[in-house]
C-alpha cells in the first residue's frame, strides 16, 4: 500500500528512508548520476536535525521508501510571510507516472496553506520537460516580476 508521511527524523526508519531516497535520486541522472558521498550519508540526517526549516515528506510503498520531497523554509520581504522552497522531489524510476509526485506537492502546498505561507518556490532543469510539464500542471510558473525585467535565473557559486 503507498502511502505518503510527513518526515520525522526522530524516527530511524525515516533517517534510513532519507538516505536511501536520496541516494536513489542523485544516482539518477537528473539528480547528477552520482551517488551520495560518504559525508553526505553520515551527516545529513544530523545536520537536518539542527534546521529548523526543514521540512520533508516521504513516500513508501509498504516498508520501501519510492520517494522524497525535501523542502526549507524561506522568507518573502515582498509578502512578509514565509514560503517554502522545494529542494528535491523525485520518485523512484519504478513508481513514475501513477502520481506521487504530484501527490507529494499536494502535501507541501497543504502544509503551506495551514501555515499561512505566500508561496511554494522551486527549482528545475531546463532539459528536465518531464518535470516542467508536472509543475505547470500544478499551477507553478518562471518566476518573473514584470515582462521586461525577464525571468529569473536560479545561479550558484560553489564555496
Amino acid at each position: 500500500m503507498i502511502k505518503i508521511i510527513q518526515t520525522d527524523l526522530s524516527q530511524t526508519n525515516h533517517q534510513q528512508a532519507l538516505i536511501t531516497a536520496l541516494n536513489s535520486y542523485a544516482l539518477d541522472p537528473m539528480g547528477g548520476a552520482a551517488p551520495l558521498s560518504d559525508y553526505v550519508q553520515q551527516n545529513l540526517v544530523n545536520k537536518l536535525k539542527q534546521r529548523s526549516d526543514y521540512f520533508g515528506w516521504l513516500v513508501f510503498d509498504d516498508d520501501k521508501v519510492i520517494g522524497l520531497l525535501n523542502a526549507f523554509e524561506g522568507f518573502s520581504t515582498f509578502y512578509a510571510k514565509p514560503l517554502l522552497n522545494i529542494h528535491d522531489i523525485a520518485i523512484d524510476k519504478n513508481y513514475r507516472g501513477q502520481g506521487l509526485s504530484k501527490q507529494l506537492l499536494q502535501a507541501a502546498e497543504k502544509h503551506c496553506r495551514e501555515q499561512d505561507y505566500c508561496k511554494l518556490t522551486l527549482e528545475v532543469l531546463r532539459e528536465n520537460g518531464i518535470a516542467k510539464n508536472l509543475y505547470e500542471s500544478f499551477g507553478f510558473r518562471p518566476y518573473q516580476l514584470t515582462v521586461e525585467g525577464g525571468a529569473a535565473e536560479f545561479w550558484q557559486k560553489m564555496l
